[in-house]
């Protein structure tokens, strides 16, 4: 039989047809109707229904059952035929709502579930429609839920966590599941999702993995310390007061150690930079998010080395401070106390973030709620530098 989807007075009607078995799954119980027929139009709907309508009519309307009954008649064929494929919308948003119950199940069955942060990443998933983006994409959310369940780890490098946990080096070196599991460890930390390849990096290194050695680096000023290579440039680098930065590639190569009794620890390369050139005792810089290399340096420190740790007084860097305090039991809060951030001109940028705790120093969360601002290290450096100066002063005298 000819293709009438094709034939000038079944074309219109056919795909309205179309539409309406899309909606309803393939019901005939519906109507269709054409808005201006033209004369083609009209006789075919005139010998469906055997109703005159006249020339120049503005719509007509015929039932699906009485299509359907011509074809068959007139043609041979029903009208499900005579349409070709069609979506059953009905049933695809019936397999969604199914697919979407199970990704959900999955995620009650995560050992993460029931942490808020986690909670608030699957309820995010939700309501933007990524979980049914999801839905159509096979094992996405399974493989990204596999992939969080497995964090955090130490030091893991990222291609190698990728095979052992995926079975694909490259899981997640680009592509939609790189993003989703960024995104649930933005949610995680707390932190804005990242926007550029250091924030990335910086996120990746808060589960323990590593996307490159060479990226992570720590910046570090007067650390002598002592073990191969490394060593004789950091002791070099001390001596002369001049700034270092080196790769966790590099503190791989050799073990290496840190004879010094303080190790003080700031945010800012501002601070840093402000005590170069001098004699001050040894400072790490974390330039925000502690990286692999960071971590891995502190681990050299010699027995009984006291880590000063500070961050700026803003959400993130309360929940830095906390986390440091609780990695490190030889770590002391360094000038991150509540008269500390009441003493600071309160000028600054409204805080961001949902707020968080201060156990060391319950009264400082307090009080920057209470103030609502932010305060930044540079605000502290004539301050920082006196507490350097004395620190090694202080190793002097011991």
């Amino acid at each position: 039989m000819p293709d009438l989807t094709t034939d000038p007075g079944w074309r219109r009607l056919l795909a309205a047809a179309r539409r309406s078995l899309e909606r309803t799954g393939g019901s005939l119980a519906g109507t269709v109707s054409l808005t201006a027929p033209d004369e083609a139009e009209r006789h075919v709907v005139i010998g469906i229904t055997g109703v005159h309508r006249p020339a120049g009519v503005s719509r007509v309307t015929v039932r699906l059952a009485e299509v359907d009954a011509f074809l068959r008649t007139a043609h041979d064929i029903d009208l499900l035929s005579a349409v070709g494929p069609f979506r059953d919308r009905p049933a695809e948003r019936a397999a969604l709502a199914e697919a979407r119950k199970a990704m959900l199940t999955l995620a009650a069955a995560s050992r993460h579930a029931g942490m808020p942060w986690f909670e608030e990443w699957v309820d995010g998933l939700r309501r933007d429609g990524t979980l049914t983006r999801m839905a159509r994409s096979g094992q996405l959310f399974s493989r990204v839920l596999t992939a969080l369940d497995a964090l955090p780890l130490s030091a893991e490098p990222m291609p190698v966590f990728a095979e052992r946990v995926l079975g694909d080096t490259k899981a997640l070196a680009e592509g939609p599941m790189r993003g989703l599991v960024l995104r649930a460890l933005a949610a995680w930390h707390q932190v804005k999702p990242p926007t550029g390849a250091e924030q990335e990096r910086a996120l990746w290194e808060l589960a323990g993995l590593v996307p490159d050695d060479l990226a992570s680096q720590a910046l570090v000023l007067n650390l002598p310390a002592t073990g191969g290579l490394l060593g004789d440039w950091l002791s070099s680098a001390a001596t002369a007061h001049v700034p270092f930065r080196m790769t966790l590639h590099q503190l791989r190569l050799e073990p290496l150690s840190l004879p010094v009794p303080d190790i003080y620890v700031c945010e800012n390369p501002a601070v840093l930079r402000a005590a170069a050139g001098q004699a001050t005792a040894p400072l790490i810089c974390t330039e925000g998010v502690p990286s692999v290399a960071v971590h891995t340096l502190l681990g050299s420190r010699a027995a009984g080395t006291v880590i000063r740790w500070r961050n700026d007084f803003d959400w993130a860097g309360i929940r830095l401070t906390a986390a440091a305090l609780a990695r490190y039991p030889d770590a002391v809060p360094w000038r991150m106390s509540g008269s500390d951030y009441l003493a600071a001109d309160p000028v600054g940028l409204p805080l961001a973030g949902a707020p968080a705790a201060s156990p060391w120093d319950p009264s400082l969360a307090k009080a920057m709620n209470g103030a609502g601002r932010s305060v930044m290290e540079e605000r502290f450096i004539g301050t920082l530098l006196d507490d350097l100066r004395r620190g090694e002063h202080d190793k002097r005298r011991r």
